[in-house]
């Protein structure tokens, strides 16, 4: 299960600083240093990380952040994201088989580490999907041809919860993508904004605290009604996540 990451890191750890030739996919290695390596030297000029991080004076620790990417203390990435998504997602509170599950199955997309699954240990960064570094560019010009070959080549099921910027990173043809909408009472459904992420944390944790790994939707679509949550097929690889109005 693929999903988003979020803005909001949190801070500290108790890992080691960051060995990139410890995270999985190490296919992405030679990307994941270049990026590394230019984000550190931009955190050099605090102004100029302002304006391509698109930051306020006032989000300047975010670059200290940058700066210390290769010296900060280190955590798995599914505790390293916040927000509401991994609010929903809640790792701190699933057990010890669970929580190894959800560091397995999960992954998360990243502006800098192309995806990481979710017991990978990272820093603290700040990063988006749709910024454009100096002297590398937009990101996904960067990342499409290494990280592309990478996600189409896994032989499991790919359940693809990113968000627009990150879809945008790579594109998976063969993975099963998630909408979350709501329903009304006349069967009427829309797309949500708002709890969007909330529904997909969720789904997450569902799948996280199932001892039976889905090979096919139909296996997820099950899964999913275990945990209380509809999901339906729309076409052979689209789902909606449907909640009520």
């Amino acid at each position: 299960m693929l999903l988003p990451p979020s803005e909001t890191k949190a801070t500290g750890g108790t890992g080691a600083p960051l060995d990139v030739d410890a995270l999985s996919f190490p296919e992405l290695t030679p990307v994941r240093e270049k990026l590394l390596a230019a984000l550190v030297e931009l955190a050099a000029d605090v102004p100029a990380s302002l304006r391509a991080l698109e930051l306020s004076q006032r989000q300047a620790a975010e670059v200290t952040r940058n700066a210390e990417l290769r010296s900060s203390p280190t955590t798995p990435a599914l505790a390293r994201y916040t927000g509401v998504l991994y609010d929903a997602l809640d790792v701190r509170t699933l057990t010890r088989a669970q929580r190894a599950r959800a560091e397995r199955s999960l992954a998360v997309a990243s502006a800098l580490f192309g995806v990481v699954r979710g017991g990978d240990p990272i820093p603290a960064y700040r990063l988006s999907g749709g910024s454009a570094v100096p002297a590398i560019g937009p990101l996904g010009t960067l990342w499409r041809p290494a990280l592309e070959p990478v996600l189409t080549g896994l032989d499991e099921l790919v359940v693809d919860l990113r968000s627009g910027a990150y879809s945008a990173l790579a594109r998976v043809p063969s993975a099963v993508v998630v909408r979350v909408v709501s329903e009304d009472g006349s069967g009427r459904r829309k797309a949500v904004s708002h709890f969007n992420k909330a529904h997909k944390g969720l789904l997450a944790r569902a799948v996280a605290a199932s001892r039976a790994e889905p090979s096919d939707v139909a296996g997820l679509v099950r899964l999913a009604s275990r945990a209380g949550l509809r999901l339906e097929p729309t076409g052979e690889r689209s789902l909606d996540l449907v909640t009520h109005a």
